[in-house]
């Protein structure tokens, strides 16, 4: 028997219906908050191809993203909790209604509670790689 760490990965959600960002940012928190991985995403895009992708994160309290770089211009949106933005010796608290361009280089995000951010990526036209 295998211990499920992340969410299972699913196709990323088209949109051309309205989308309840709250009930699902919550659906995610719960998520999270099961997984080893203390983390549950939702990856959103206007259509196949479409250079701007979007993920809703959930990280469980205490959970971090280990330093990565970012896969194009990105920009964090805090939706729900609190989550800490780390690169070069500098900290952003995202909270609710903040929002904050990502860092290119090397970075860390930290949940300091139960938290969402909505993760917006702008890739090159005909690009496919995943957040």
């Amino acid at each position: 028997m295998t211990t499920q760490v992340h969410a299972p990965r699913r196709e990323p959600d088209h949109a051309d219906q309205p989308l309840d960002l709250s009930a699902l940012a919550a659906d995610l928190v719960a998520q999270a908050r099961e997984l080893p991985a203390m983390r549950a995403a939702r990856t959103l895009r206007a259509g196949a191809g479409a250079p701007l992708k979007q993920s809703l994160l959930a990280l469980a309290a205490g959970a971090q993203l280990q330093e990565h770089a970012a896969p194009g211009p990105t920009t964090l949106l805090g939706v729900t909790g609190e989550v800490v933005l780390r690169s070069d010796g500098a900290a952003v608290t995202l909270t609710p209604g903040i929002w904050a361009p990502c860092p290119h280089g090397p970075h860390t995000l930290e949940a300091v509670t139960d938290a969402v951010v909505l993760l917006t990526v702008a890739h090159a036209p005909g690009a496919d790689s995943d957040v």
